[in-house]
């Protein structure tokens, strides 16, 4: 399954019904994402976030009430992180290997990384420098 949180603070999300999900948020996620299967919706404070999948792809976008994307994170393979991050891991987490990886795009078109390994979230720049950890 896609990483599970997305990249804005810890938050409590509490998953909701498609019915749950604001006429605006849906209609564009339905026009940016006209081939999402599998969709599931989350409420994160006033944002809503859908993970679904495409072409067996893992995405996941956060959206705001009125319906802009916010951010969006795409499953990547381990193999396409940056090689500081794969350093980074091996050095400080030695022994730990990297389960899943995802690129994450903010609305400003700025690009971070997300390698997960047992139980953590780690962030990094997109060239690959450490900006932190987070617990799932």
């Amino acid at each position: 399954m896609m990483v599970a949180a997305m990249i804005t603070s810890l938050t409590f999300a509490q998953k909701l019904q498609e019915k749950g999900v604001p006429a605006p948020v849906k209609t564009a996620f339905q026009k940016q994402y006209p081939n999402a299967k599998e969709t599931k919706w989350e409420k994160e404070n006033d944002n809503y976030e859908a993970d679904f999948e495409i072409e067996e792809t893992d995405y996941s976008v956060l959206m705001d009430a009125s319906g802009n994307i916010l951010e969006t994170e795409l499953e990547i393979s381990i193999d396409a992180l940056p090689a500081n991050v794969k350093n980074y891991v091996s050095k400080n987490y030695s022994g730990k290997k990297i389960k899943e990886a995802a690129k994450i795009t903010d609305a400003k078109g700025t690009v971070t990384y997300e390698a997960e390994i047992k139980g953590k979230d780690l962030l990094f720049d997109s060239n690959g420098n450490f900006i932190k950890e987070e617990t799932e």
